[in-house]
C-alpha cells in the first residue's frame, strides 16, 4: 500500500501510520495545479493535520466516541506536482487500495483531486454514487478557461462520466458568479442545489431538518446508494475560511456545516474529502481548525454509526 510512515506527532489527531487494522484512514491529497485563483492548497493536509492536534483526547462532544485504534493516517500520497492528467493518473493507481482496506477521509488539495476519488470509488463499488457538494462554487463548467478539465469542471464531468446519480447530487452554500446553464446544471440534471441564500438564517439541526430530508429522501428513491461528501472550505464564508484560494462573501457559518455533517452521519456514506484549505492566506489558523472539526465530525460520525450497528 502506497504510504509514508509518518511519525505519530505530524499525523491527523496524532493517530499511527495507517495499517490494515484500521477502519478509518487519512490521506492528504496535495495538489493544487488546477486552480484559477490564488494557489497554496497543496499545503492543505499538512495545516489540517497541525490544527487537529488542538483537539485534546480526541473526544467528539456530539457522538461521544473516540477514534482511537481506529484510524490511521497514510501519510500525502505521491503525486507530481506540474501535470494535471499525470496527477489523476497517479492517484487513481494509489486509491484504490486504500478504499478496498479503510473508509477514507481525503484531506485536499485542491477540488480537481474528487474526479479521480469519484472514479476510484465507482470502479470499487460497481455502482454510481450520491454526492453531497459544499462549495461556494458550482464547478460544472465544460472546461476551465480554455483548459478541457481543472478544479471548476468536476462535477460536470462526474455525471457526464456516470460516476454519480444526478438526482442524488445535491449542492449546498451556492453562491459565485455563473451563467445559468453551469449555475442551475446540477438541478437540470435531476439533482437539487440549496444555495447559501436559501441557507441564511438556519443554523441548528432543526431549522436544517428539511435539507436533510430533501437528502435522504433522494437517497431512498433510489434505493439508497453510497453517499460520499465533498467539502469545499469556500463554502464557508471568509469571515470563517479566508484560507481558501476562491473566496466567496455571503457563505456559511462552521455552525451550518456541523449541523449537517452530524445529520449526515446517518446515512450510507462511503467516504469524504475535504479541499481548498490554502494556508498561505488563512488568518489565525482558522481555516484549518474548520477544516479539521468538520473532517474529526465526519469520521466520528461514521465511527459512532458503526459502533451502533454492532
Amino acid at each position: 500500500m502506497p504510504h509514508f510512515a509518518y511519525l505519530s506527532q505530524s499525523t491527523f489527531l496524532r493517530c499511527p501510520a495507517l495499517d490494515a487494522g484500521h477502519r478509518f484512514g487519512i490521506a492528504g491529497v496535495a495538489w493544487d495545479g488546477a486552480v484559477t485563483n490564488r494557489p497554496g492548497a497543496r499545503f492543505g493536509p499538512r495545516a489540517i493535520r497541525a490544527a487537529s492536534h488542538m483537539l485534546c483526547d480526541g473526544t467528539h462532544p456530539h457522538f461521544d466516541v473516540v477514534l482511537d485504534g481506529e484510524l490511521g493516517d497514510a501519510g500525502d500520497l505521491l503525486l507530481p506536482n506540474t501535470s494535471l492528467p499525470a496527477m489523476r493518473t497517479a492517484l487513481e493507481a494509489q486509491a484504490p487500495a486504500l478504499i478496498a482496506r479503510h473508509h477514507m477521509a481525503w484531506l485536499g488539495g485542491d477540488h480537481s483531486i474528487t474526479l479521480s476519488l469519484l472514479r476510484a470509488y465507482r470502479q470499487h463499488l460497481g455502482q454510481p454514487l450520491a454526492v453531497v457538494h459544499f462549495d461556494a462554487h458550482c464547478d460544472t463548467w465544460g472546461d476551465h478557461f480554455g483548459e478541457p478539465s481543472g478544479h471548476g469542471t468536476w462535477v460536470h464531468e462526474a455525471i457526464s462520466e456516470g460516476l454519480v446519480l444526478p438526482g442524488c447530487f445535491t449542492q449546498l452554500g451556492i453562491r459565485s458568479a455563473a451563467e445559468r446553464a453551469a449555475r442551475e446544471y446540477v438541478r437540470d440534471q435531476g439533482g437539487q442545489i440549496f444555495t447559501a441564500r436559501q441557507l441564511r438564517g438556519l443554523e441548528s439541526p432543526d431549522q436544517l431538518a428539511p435539507v436533510l430530508q430533501a437528502i435522504t429522501s433522494r437517497l431512498a428513491a433510489h434505493g439508497q446508494p453510497p453517499l460520499y461528501i465533498s467539502l469545499d472550505i469556500d463554502c464557508l464564508d471568509p469571515a470563517f475560511a479566508p484560507g481558501t484560494g476562491t473566496p466567496e462573501p455571503g457563505g456559511m457559518s462552521s455552525n451550518q456545516v456541523l449541523s449537517l455533517l452530524e445529520s449526515l452521519a446517518a446515512l450510507p456514506c462511503v467516504g469524504m474529502d475535504c479541499v481548498e484549505v490554502a494556508p498561505p492566506f488563512d488568518h489565525a489558523e482558522l481555516t484549518s481548525n474548520a477544516a479539521a472539526h468538520f473532517v474529526w465530525t465526519y469520521l466520528c460520525g461514521q465511527r459512532a454509526l458503526h459502533t451502533a450497528q454492532a
